[in-house]
Formats: C-alpha cells, sequence, structure tokens
C-alpha cells in the first residue's frame, strides 16, 4: 500500500481536484497540505458540480477523511460557507474532516493589505487573487501570525486577533486607498473561527497511525509546480511551497513515507495572472482552447493566459518533485486543431537551453524552439479507452512520455469523473489506485 501525493505540474488549474476525486476511493485519508483559498479545485460526475476552495477534493466521496494540514491557511469565513456549500448538496462533511489547530489563519487584514499591495503596485503587479493568502504567510513567518488552534479558548483567540488586526491597520496606513476592515468583518472572521473549533483535530497524529497501519494516504496539492516560492518563476509565484517532497513534512510526517507522486499536466498550458509565460499563444489558437477548455479560473473567474505544452518546464517539474507517472488532462480540448505544438527547447540570448531558468526574466526572454505534431482532428471526448482514442492523438500522448521521461496513466477526456482513461503501465501497477 502505497502513499502518494497529487502535484500540478505546471502553473496551476491543472485539474487536481479531478485526479484526486477519482484516486480517493482507495486511500483511507487525503489530506491537503499546502496553500489557501486562493486555489480552485473542480470536481464534476453526472450531474453534479463542486467548486473546492480549502476541503480536499475527496469530500464528495464517501467513506474518505479529509484533513487539512498545519502548512494551509484558512479563511474561516470562505471555509464555513465551503462546508455550507456542501452540506446544502447532501454531502457528509463534518464526521469525516479534520483541521489541524497549527494552520493559520487570514483575516480579513490580510486580504485588505494584499488588494492594496496589488493596486498600488500598477503595471508591476502579481496577479494575485487578493484573497490575503501572501500577507497570511507572511505574517506566519513573522510570527505575529493566528492560528486556528486558539479556537478552542474564544478569550484567546479574540485578544489574539484583535493583536494582530491592529498590527495589519497600522501596516495599511501605508496606502491612504486602502479599505480598511470594519470591527464586523473582524468580528465575523472571529465568529466563524469558532464554529470550526470542533473539526479541529491532531493531522499530523491521525496520519502518523494510518501510515503505520498500513492505511494508504493521498496527499493533496494547491496551485503548481511552477508557482512554488522557491523554484517557480519568482516573485511571480504563490506563497507556499508547491513540490511534492514538502508534502510529507509540512502534514508532520518524514519525507520517506511517501510512495509515489503523480504530476498533474494538462495537454497545453494556462496561466493566470502576471508572469513569464514562453508558449503563450495571444491569437486564435489561444483564444480556441480558451474557449474550448472553459479557461476561467475557478476561484476569481478570470480568463487564464492559454499556450502550447512546455516539455522544458514539464521536465523541470518531474525533477523537482520526482514525479512517477503522469495525469493528462483536458485532451479532447485540442480535438479541432490541425497543427499542435510542443517546445522541447528555448532560445535564450542567441543560445539554446534545455533547462528551466532560474531567473524569471530569463524565462520572459526565452523563445521557445517548437515541434509540430499533426492533429488528429477527430472527437475524443468522453473516451474512456486507450486503443478507442484517435492515432495521432496516442502519438501525441506517447510524445509527451518521451520527452518527460515519465508513463501518462491518466488521460481526461472531459470535465466528469467518468470521462477518463486508466492505463496500466508498468512499473506503477503495483500502486494502489484501485482504478
Amino acid at each position: 500500500m502505497t502513499n502518494v501525493v497529487v502535484v500540478g505540474g505546471q502553473w496551476g488549474d491543472e485539474g487536481k481536484g479531478k485526479v484526486v476525486d477519482l484516486l480517493c476511493p482507495a486511500f483511507a485519508d487525503v489530506v491537503r497540505f499546502n496553500g489557501g483559498n486562493n486555489a480552485g479545485h473542480t470536481v464534476k460526475f453526472a450531474d453534479r458540480h463542486f467548486a473546492l476552495h480549502l476541503i480536499p477534493s475527496g469530500i464528495v466521496q464517501p467513506g474518505c477523511r479529509c484533513l487539512v494540514g498545519p502548512g494551509v491557511v484558512i479563511d474561516p469565513v470562505a471555509f464555513l460557507e465551503e462546508l455550507r456549500m456542501l452540506e446544502e448538496q447532501a454531502v457528509s462533511v463534518r464526521p469525516r474532516l479534520m483541521i489541524s489547530p497549527r494552520a493559520h489563519l487570514v483575516l480579513p487584514g490580510h486580504r485588505a493589505i494584499d488588494v492594496a499591495r496589488e493596486a498600488a503596485s500598477g503595471k508591476g503587479k502579481l496577479g494575485t487573487t487578493g484573497r490575503g493568502i501572501g500577507p497570511t504567510y507572511e505574517a506566519r513567518a513573522r510570527r505575529t501570525g493566528v492560528r486556528l488552534g486558539l479556537a478552542r479558548s474564544p478569550k484567546r483567540l479574540r485578544e489574539a486577533v484583535a493583536a494582530a488586526s491592529a498590527d495589519l491597520e497600522q501596516a495599511l496606513a501605508r496606502y491612504p486607498a486602502a479599505a480598511v476592515p470594519s470591527p464586523a468583518e473582524i468580528d465575523a472572521a472571529v465568529e466563524a473561527a469558532l464554529a470550526l473549533a470542533p473539526l479541529l483535530g491532531d493531522v499530523a497524529g491521525a496520519l502518523a497511525d494510518s501510515d503505520a497501519a498500513g492505511r494508504p494516504i493521498l496527499f493533496e496539492g494547491a496551485q503548481g509546480t511552477l508557482l512554488d516560492i522557491d523554484h517557480g518563476t519568482y516573485p511571480f509565484v504563490t506563497s507556499s511551497g508547491c513540490l511534492a517532497g514538502f508534502a510529507a513534512p509540512a502534514c508532520g510526517l518524514p519525507a520517506r513515507v511517501i510512495g509515489g507522486v503523480l504530476g498533474v499536466f494538462k495537454a497545453y498550458v494556462t496561466r493566470v495572472g502576471s508572469g513569464p509565460f514562453p508558449t503563450e499563444l495571444s491569437g486564435g489558437t489561444g483564444e480556441h482552447l480558451r474557449r474550448r477548455g472553459n479557461e476561467f479560473g475557478t476561484t476569481t473567474g478570470r480568463p487564464r493566459r492559454t499556450g502550447w505544452f512546455d516539455a522544458v518546464a514539464a521536465r523541470a517539474a518531474v525533477r523537482w518533485s520526482g514525479i512517477d507517472a503522469v495525469a493528462l488532462t483536458k485532451l479532447d480540448v485540442l480535438d479541432e486543431l490541425a497543427e499542435i505544438r510542443i517546445a522541447t527547447a528555448y532560445e535564450i540570448a542567441g543560445r539554446a537551453v534545455e533547462g528551466f531558468p532560474d531567473d524569471a526574466d530569463d524565462v520572459a526572454g526565452a523563445a521557445p524552439v517548437y515541434e509540430t505534431l499533426p492533429g488528429w482532428q477527430a472527437d475524443s471526448a468522453a473516451v474512456t479507452a486507450f486503443d478507442k482514442l484517435p492515432e495521432l492523438a496516442r502519438r501525441y500522448v506517447a510524445r509527451l512520455e518521451e520527452l518527460l521521461g515519465v508513463p501518462v496513466v491518466v488521460v481526461s477526456t472531459g470535465p466528469r469523473r467518468e470521462e477518463t482513461i486508466v492505463r496500466r503501465v508498468p512499473p506503477l501497477t503495483d500502486w494502489n489506485t484501485g482504478l
């Protein structure tokens, strides 16, 4: 029985929610290990549609325990709203959900600073979601943050939130146009945190018990590898670690408990917000991908930037996270294209580069070296067997395997759970995918 990490291999929005939902019946626990409600995971099956932001995607599968680790930052109002949304749709949540008391709270002041900084940055803005995620991680590092565990003591929680909010209000004074949170907004955050107190539990201990008993754990990552705070296109990155090696230690387990890493990649690439994007398409093909792929942010609704598959960046993601196998999503979005391109190298300042640069300016200045493949121009939507795909679609998948050096074991041919191909590709046949 293997503990597995699911990570995004690109700039987020790869379809991790669908993949986690698909896999989690074979796992005792699914745990979210990073990020906040700046991430959106979508789960669809039959005629049902769930947009999740903080609660693990496994929650819509009965029998799977869902945990939120200490590395996640939690907006208590948003979390409570998400919980209620699920319950209104007859999903059993509270008996199967546990939140680490070590998780930090996103306060109204954190959101206000996030928005104010972006507004003041003009053309230099990072393109954040404005959800306060970065400022919350900053407060954690400064040791001025507020942990959700204080909700077990209402008096201590109120005192800590008041002190943190006063500190944040002082910081907001740098931005004259900033909207300072009202006492009512702050009180609402406190009350929401108190309402989450019954869900607090020893996440690290629960996961250690599962691992010791051989009950497999699925670690669910947020955002994508190229947004990792250390290895992504800094400063156009998120504020947490997105690599697979971060998953177990972030949840209080040794790194050695990880038995496999599944990387989720789109059959093309998207990016939300600012930052370099070497294979970006600005013309009709890019708009076609956006329209066919419904490329609008789950969290913000913003249109996503679209581009060809970038094998240079993808190879880096495979190496950084030790990805053993790939789940390839949205293959069907490419169905109508006569030609499909893959960036196999970059040209920077007149020289060929096959590795992913560490400097965002170099990435921004990279001219992709493309390989062009013929499109299949046939319908692959909802196909559930690999040999039923158009031959040229199978060749495209095989070429990606060659370029990345790892097998594609899952192919998504539509947004719903059932619109999926699962391939038994050695040496991963001993994975406990249960599929």
